[in-house]
This record gives C-alpha cells, structure tokens and sequence, in this order.
C-alpha cells in the first residue's frame, strides 16, 4: 500500500492513462495523514481564537510557529495539487470517463444545493471498480496482461 501512497508522485504530471482505486485512495489517505498532522501542530502551538477575535488583530494570536506550520501546510498544498489532479484524471479514465468530468464536478460543486449532491456522486464514482479490460484510456491497471489473452 506504502508504493501507492507514493505512486502519484512518481507519475506527477502524468495525465494520460488509469489509476487503480487503491492508487487513488492511497494517496488521499497519505494527504489526510500529512495534513492532519500539519493542522494539529500548528494548532498546538498556541494559536488561539480568543485572542484573535478580543484583540481584532489577526497576527495577535498567532505565533511564529504556528504560522510556519500553517506557510508549511500552504506549500505541502501546492506541492500536491497537481499530483491530485492527475491521479483524479487518471482514477475517472480507469472508469473510462473523460478528465473533464472532473472539472464539471468542481464546478457543480459551487453551487448550493447542488454541490452535495455533486460530491456525493463523485464520491461514488471513485468508489467504483474501473472497467474490466483495456478501454480508451488504456489497459487495465489491476491486470495489465489480461487483454492479451483474448486477442
């Protein structure tokens, strides 16, 4: 499991092709656990809401180590962005749909109302099995030699 936390950053900007459901909710465990981890030290660190909001300042309640972990946060963000991308590109070609579905979700996702019911979808469709064989995208993650055998 450990190689497919690690497997999208090897393929960073590798848009083309399929990602099997472990590759892409291994990764998304490996975020969960790194950002976790980020928010729970900088929050440990002494920020404080009281003093945000008595002193209206929003440095008064913000130590240097809390805002070097939340500067850390920010750039582990944007260091696996693209990455996410891909990987979520690549999990919707596995179920032979386009990347621009992907897109079409995000947006959907910003209207009220609409927008759960958009990630639940979505949700739903990455808990999918991708389809058996090769298709547009390419051959099958899970068993790559398995189309061979009947052509």
């Amino acid at each position: 499991m450990l190689q497919y936390m690690f497997m999208p950053f090897q393929r960073y900007v590798d848009f083309a092709g399929r990602s099997r459901r472990m590759e892409y909710w291994s990764f998304a465990l490996l975020n969960l656990i790194v950002m976790t981890v980020l928010v729970g030290l900088a929050f440990s660190t002494g920020f404080s809401y009281r003093a945000l909001i008595a002193g209206g300042n929003f440095g008064a309640g913000l130590g240097i180590a809390t805002i070097s972990f939340f500067a850390i946060l920010g750039i582990y963000w944007l260091a696996v962005l693209v990455p996410t991308i891909a990987v979520t590109v690549r999990r919707l070609h596995d179920r032979d749909m386009s990347g621009w579905w992907y897109l079409g979700f995000i947006v959907l996702g910003l209207l009220p109302l609409v927008g759960w019911l958009a990630s639940i979808a979505f949700l739903v469709i990455t808990f999918l099995p991708g389809t058996a064989g090769p298709n547009r995208y390419g051959e099958d993650p899970k068993d790559p030699s398995g189309s061979e055998i009947f052509a």
